[in-house]
């Protein structure tokens, strides 16, 4: 999500909607008989989820496209209405059963004065009526489509102002649209967000950001059309829409539970769950009304410790103790509401559903806690964890988003980090050189795909890929190896119940058959001028190129003239510095306005041009900054995953 990894993905609608066709293969007669496994061991008998995803729908959109100013689909309501009645073989029967719910599209009334929006983006928009307007909260994640939203509830419901907007936590989905709904806001509404909120939406994953950005890709299956041998969506909701992303800065950051306010006459309670999902959220209640909001603490799935597309680990901990604190705080609720999927009705159905959700987590935690003081590795945890059957039979603890397999790894990392103990990992060999002899060990190529085929024939998918996997790293030319690992992937993601892992599956087909084409078109946003310096400098620090600045060093004064803020960095022995203030000894101090700045380092706008215009001046070595800028590395946003 500009200098965001996880945005800067995420703002690619038209390869998530529009998306060039995928090469289909056939389900396998293995993947048909583990399809049907699969069936036989789910509670199809349970359909509650059908009649809460349903009640109070009102209506949906007469176009399902949602478009930018310029005419571009950013999204489509109507994008999964293909998944009716039984799961066909290529995808998984749990999951073409998620699909069906999530892809339901339109405007919900949940309670006299709360009405959705959902299925218009990945995320939900919650309308609260309040004596004089709407409440919103979370405006999803593209100005458009926060827009289309509100026309839906002003037409079917009441055309009011917008006089209060509350961010449940800081992932983009659940305030980048905000934006689409000033023109309808009172100058005055106030915005509010957990503690913590403005830097963790802006700078959460700047470092890695490109990095992260291109896994998204794969995590989301950005690149795949959306179908039954494509992608079926991604586990919290069916895609992320495209469109305009935006920051309104909040105006109130809740710093306490328990917190009680009063917004345009409706009493509202916050919980905060910081660490949890999100590094900045909470929950909040309509104590008057008996319902409860839990942001995506409580999602309709087994949600992420850790990311496919990489961030920094939750507290797996933390977020079980967060749903034992919500019980209690929102006891006796009738109504329960999420950022993402559907309501539960009934305050027997919230207190079963809050607790075996907790319960996961606990679990998850605990045991794999229990298992690595035993002596496990993450990988010997992963494959050998498992859900209680009272909570496996649960939907709402299945894996659509997250799993115990990747989950289980990540409470490893997180008290253990990725080193397993044994001395033969300290060191281990490059993936490209280790590949090449595990290949010549095993007799050569040919030998290595033999084997693979006989293991793609007898089903055992997970085998041959690691087979042909060490084939391809060992030569990236194979073709014929590409091919059958391509192959080999689909049948993966076909039989994966997880949506994020059948995108992952699915797009390293894709790439193995036609290269990396997916790019970020995004080339930044005005969300990066949110960056505060100190984050700037962190990013450049990163992206210093210790072979282009040799053992040549420098000192650079910054006064950022509309910030009233001064810096300094140095660059010495290949490392960064950056301080406030402006230090002795410096080579030049330049005096440009930050955004100014930014774009300079980021859009390749000439700062020369701002010097020669007066908006910006440099004193001393007018080199220096010229010199500074040309040590820094670029990113590389389509860096290879499948091949070498």
């Amino acid at each position: 999500m500009p200098s965001s990894g996880l945005r800067r993905a995420l703002v690619c609608s038209a390869l998530m909607m529009f998306a060039r066709p995928a090469v289909a293969d056939e389900p396998t007669e293995a993947t048909r008989k583990a399809q049907a496994a699969a069936l036989a061991q789910l509670p199809m008998a349970d359909r509650r989820d059908f009649d809460f995803a349903a009640r109070g729908f009102i209506a949906t959109r007469k176009d399902p496209v949602i478009r930018d100013a310029a005419g571009k689909p950013v999204w489509n309501t109507a994008a999964f209405a293909f998944a009716k009645g039984d799961a066909p073989p290529s995808v998984n029967p749990s999951l073409w059963r998620h699909a069906r719910l999530m892809g339901q599209a339109g405007l919900f009334k949940v309670t006299d004065r709360i009405w959705q929006v959902r299925g218009f983006d990945v995320a939900n928009i919650t309308f609260v009526r309040g004596d004089r307007g709407w409440i919103v909260i979370d405006p999803l994640t593209a100005t458009e489509t926060a827009a289309a939203a509100y026309d839906l509830v002003a037409e079917k419901v009441a055309r009011l102002p917008v006089t209060a907007m509350i961010y449940t936590h800081s992932h983009v989905d659940h305030f980048g649209g905000a934006a689409g709904l000033a023109a309808v806001m009172d100058k005055d509404a106030p915005i509010l967000a957990p503690q913590g909120f403005l830097r963790a939406a802006v700078s959460e994953n700047v470092i890695a950001g490109p990095a992260m950005g291109r896994r998204a890709g794969y995590q989301f299956g950005l690149g795949l059309p959306k179908g039954p041998e494509g992608s079926m969506g991604s586990g919290i909701g069916m895609g992320v829409a495209g469109g305009t992303r935006s920051l309104v800065p909040p105006t109130r950051e809740i710093a306490d539970t328990g917190t009680e306010l009063v917004l345009d006459g409706v009493r509202i309670r916050f919980q905060l769950t910081p660490g949890t999902e999100a590094p900045a959220e909470m929950n909040l209640g309509f104590p008057d009304w008996k319902v409860a909001d839990l942001a995506e603490n409580a999602n309709a799935t087994q949600h992420n410790i850790l990311t496919p597309r990489g961030a920094v680990i939750r507290d797996a901990k933390a977020w079980a103790q967060g749903l034992t604190e919500a019980m209690d705080f929102f006891a006796g609720a009738e109504v329960l509401i999420t950022s993402h999927g559907w309501p539960r009705f009934g305050a027997d159905a919230i207190t079963d559903y809050l607790g075996k959700h907790r319960d996961a987590y606990a679990y998850l935690h605990d045991q794999t806690v229990r298992l690595i003081n035993k002596g496990m590795t993450g990988p010997e945890i992963a494959a050998t964890l498992t859900l209680p059957p009272a909570l496996a039979q649960e939907w709402y603890d299945r894996p659509y988003y997250g799993s115990y397999s990747f989950n289980a790894r990540a409470v490893y990392q997180f008290y253990m980090g990725w080193y397993d103990g044994n001395p033969v990992h300290l060191a281990p060999l490059p993936p490209e050189t280790g590949a090449k002899r595990y290949v010549e060990a095993m007799g050569g190529a040919q030998r290595v795909m033999a084997l693979a085929q006989d293991a793609f024939t007898k089903g055992d998918y997970a085998w041959a890929a690691e087979l042909l996997d060490k084939v391809i790293f060992a030569d990236a030319t194979n073709a014929p190896a590409k091919a059958q690992l391509a192959r080999t992937y689909r049948q993966l993601g076909y039989q994966s119940e997880n949506a994020l892992w059948r995108n992952i599956y699915l797009t390293g087909a894709d790439e193995l058959e036609r290269g990396v084409t997916m790019q970020d078109p995004t080339g930044g946003s005005d969300m990066a001028k949110l960056l505060p310096p100190s984050d700037l400098f962190d990013v450049m620090a990163v992206r210093l190129d210790p072979a282009k600045a040799g053992t040549q060093a420098l000192s650079l004064g910054f006064v950022f003239a509309d910030r009233k803020a001064e810096y300094t960095i140095t660059v010495a022995k290949g490392v960064l510095i950056h301080r406030p203030g402006l230090r002795a000894g410096r080579n030049a101090t330049l005096t440009v306005n930050y955004p100014d700045l930014l774009d300079a380092l980021f859009a390749g706008t000439p700062l020369a041009a701002k010097i020669q215009s007066g908006a910006a001046k440099i004193e001393g070595d007018p080199a220096v900054f010229a010199r500074l800028a040309s040590w820094l590395d670029k990113p590389d946003p389509a860096f290879a995953i499948v091949t070498p």
